[in-house]
Parts: structure tokens; sequence; C-alpha cells
């Protein structure tokens, strides 16, 4: 290592260890609850977006989990997620596989409409992509999605999805041919050919129950402050834990959530954290 590298560390080390000295240990305290909130916040920024969109599905419209909601309109500002496009209509499912494997029965592309769609884990990792540039390539497949550890049978004619988080969901997104209302209608009855439900109801599938929420501010917009981690302990709570994570169960602790317990941070903790994120976010 270079010599003028070696002097400088040294130099920043020694600085930092008689600043370290000079503060009080109840500043050192805090500014570990600082670093541990940014590590949380980098750490959790897909799940906590995920639990927002979910929170905002379930406290301002009528849809629920296994069912769809859709905008049935191009997007406009009413819609405030991360990549709105005006040029499809939008269709979303938030599924959980809790009780057992979800289906997601989509339709094939004709001539009365196409789609793309992106399937993904409550962490916004893909399980795969259906419709025109995903796996059926637009032929149009049964997506079978499979809870964590699933060790039952995997019937044939179906797409079978491993995934390990209970939770997640299908963003689908129906194509338009022009934002004319015959052709926004259009693209609606082709969104809702597709279908939601428990395998184990395939004999009987109910039918899916589609809420328009085109008129409704639906914000899942990150805050960066301390009640993003009132949705990370939410995540926390419902979800396993994925092995790749398992280092941060005690930096979590140390920020008062922890699972099996109720998220009730102390003022420290609270204010520390807020205090953090808010500099992050102005830094940004």
């Amino acid at each position: 290592m270079n010599r003028a590298i070696v002097a400088a560390f040294t130099v920043i080390c020694a600085a930092t260890s008689v600043q370290a000295q000079n503060l009080s240990a109840e500043d050192l305290a805090r500014r570990t609850v600082e670093r541990r909130a940014v590590e949380a916040v980098i750490w959790g920024m897909p799940a906590v977006n995920y639990d927002l969109m979910l929170q905002e599905m379930l406290s301002k419209t009528n849809g629920k989990v296994n069912q769809v909601i859709y905008w049935g309109r191009p997007l406009n500002a009413m819609n405030q997620t991360l990549t709105p496009n005006p040029d499809a209509l939008y269709f979303m499912a938030f599924f959980n596989t809790k009780e057992g494997p979800i289906v997601l029965d989509l339709p094939p592309g004709d001539a009365n409409g196409s789609f793309n769609g992106n399937i993904v884990t409550v962490w916004q990792m893909p399980l795969e992509d259906a419709g025109l540039l995903g796996y059926d390539k637009g032929a149009g497949a049964k997506y079978l999605i499979l809870p964590p550890g699933y060790t039952g049978a995997k019937p044939e004619g179906y797409v079978a999805l491993q995934s390990d988080t209970l939770g997640g969901y299908i963003l689908f997104r129906a194509n338009l041919k022009s934002h004319s209302d015959a052709d926004v209608q259009s693209s609606i009855a082709y969104g809702k050919r597709m279908k939601v439900y428990p395998l184990a109801q395939t004999a009987n599938p109910p039918a899916t129950v589609f809420t328009d929420v085109k008129d409704i501010l639906f914000d899942s917009t990150i805050r960066y402050d301390a009640s993003f981690f009132e949705h990370l302990d939410r995540i926390v709570q419902n979800e396993p834990w994925l092995d790749r994570d398992r280092a941060m169960i005690d930096q979590l602790r140390s920020l008062d959530i922890e699972k099996g317990k109720p998220f009730n941070p102390s003022d420290a903790n609270q204010s520390a954290a807020h205090f953090r994120c808010a500099r992050s976010r102005r830094s940004a």
C-alpha cells in the first residue's frame, strides 16, 4: 500500500479517536443509533416501498390482498408510485401465500389486448416476468406462487415460482392502442381477464374482485423520517427472516424493532433515527 495513503489513514484514525474520546457516553450511543438507522434505511428501502403501496391499498381503497386494483384511465398525478407509465393501464394484485400457493392466471395476447407484467417478492426481487416480454411470450399462463419452504406437489400446467417471502405482487400493464375512450375501455376489459385465486380452490375458483382506484391519491412516496421504521417493523413482523439478512437482527433490535414484539421506540431512538434520516435526505 502507498505510504502516503497509510500515513493519511493513520492521521484520520487518530483524529477520529481523539474526537471520540471527547464525546460523552450519551453522544456515542446516539451516534451508534444514527448509524444503524441509516443502515436499516438502506437495507429496508425496497420492502418499505412495498409496504407503503400495500397500506395505501388497504387504507384508502376497497381492495384487499389476493384481489386486483387497477387505474381505469392513463396514469396521472393521482398515482404517486415510482415509475408510472401513462401509455399502459395498470393492474396490481398483492398476494399472500400464508395459507398456501396462489394462482395468477394471466390471459394470452390477442387482437383485443396484450400485457407486460412483473411478479416480485416483498423485497421487490423478481420471481418472473410475464406477458409479451416475459416467460409466456404473450401466450398467457397460470403462474403458481409457492410459499417459503414449500414441499408440496407442483401440479402440471402451471409455471411454479418459489418465493422466499409470504407476500408479493404482480404489476400487470395492459397495453394501450391510444388514449381514446374506446381503447381505454378495451384495455380495461382485457385486464379483467386476469384471475387471482388460491390453488386450493382451482376446481371452482372464486371470481376475482377488481377495484378501480383512478380517483384516489395513491401515494407510496417514501418519507425518510421516523415513520420509515413503522413500515419496516411491519415487514419484520409479517415476513420470515432471509438468510442473507440475519446480520440485521441485532442491528434492528437496537432500534426497538424485534420480531414478536410491539414496536415502541424509545424517545432517544426515535429522535436519533428521525434526525439521521432527515439529515441523510437533505444531503442526498
